[in-house]
């Protein structure tokens, strides 16, 4: 395990390299020793220094909850990161591709949560009683380690890679559709680039969102109602360029939007 005055100057290497754009070399490759206690307290201490500075969680995500990502990552278990008010994009404003660094794209099946979940007790059956809605997603990732080439510790400490997100305006409630077998097609100014289908996530993304809740816990975290979750990418990530339009379809979801500019 790091020190405390490790962790603290990685944390803040990674939050220079998000505000001036200037990927950092892999933490994995520079401390071998690194592990995933490490990385999630790297992560705390730069959420909790956007937190002091005005920054509102709002949610969290769930990342390498396919189990061909957690067989590329050599892990049996997903990850997390949080998600900020700030970090919320929207369908009618493009998005300015200069602030990310190497930005992509992910298909989600967003869950809204109308009551707060119990802690490291919870069930799936408590996931489909807290969940108000279910809500068409894009998540926006970027990483600040240089071209992508993460270990595990490495997207941990970086905020799972989470970079924004955005929602559709459908909303649907679980008993009104089924969770495991809504299918989704993304097109990149109008080519279909992505499909998948949202049992890629973990066979279920109620699944997921348990697990997530279960994991918070151990750090001291609740989810709550009123928050968001993305349980994981039905498809691939795709790449994000200026002037790219995505168009996210879900069956019997709804559809959403994200522009580049």
């Amino acid at each position: 395990m790091l020190s405390p005055t490790v962790r603290s100057e990685l944390a803040d290497e990674l939050a220079r390299a998000e505000q001036n754009r200037v990927a950092a070399p892999p933490l994995v490759d520079r401390y071998p020793g690194i592990d995933v206690v490490d990385a999630y307290e790297i992560q705390l201490l730069n959420i909790q220094r956007r937190l002091r500075d005005g920054a509102q969680v709002v949610g969290h995500k769930v990342g390498l909850s396919s189990k061909a990502m957690q067989q590329m990552m050599g892990v049996d278990e997903p990850d997390y990161g949080h998600l900020l008010a700030e970090m919320e994009v929207f369908e009618d404003v493009p998005v300015d591709t200069s602030q990310y660094l190497l930005p992509r794209v992910e298909v989600e099946v967003g869950f809204v949560l109308g009551k707060d979940l119990p802690g490291e007790d919870c069930t799936e059956a408590d996931v489909l009683a807290a969940t108000v809605a279910y809500a068409p997603a894009i998540e926006l990732i970027d990483s600040r380690i240089t071209d992508w080439k993460i270990g595990l510790a490495d997207t941990i400490s970086d905020n799972a890679s989470s970079a924004g997100f955005v929602l559709g305006k459908q909303r649907v409630a679980p008993a009104d559709i089924d969770i495991t077998a809504i299918d989704a097609v993304l097109t990149r100014n109008g080519e279909v680039v992505a499909e998948g289908r949202s049992d890629a996530v973990l066979g279920d993304p109620v699944i997921a969102v348990a697990w997530l809740a279960r994991k918070v816990a151990t750090f001291g975290v609740r989810l709550q109602a009123g928050d968001i979750v993305l349980p994981g990418s039905c498809t691939r990530a795709i790449d994000a360029r200026p002037g790219d339009d995505f168009h996210a379809e879900f069956t019997g979801l709804g559809s959403v939007r994200l522009r580049f500019a």
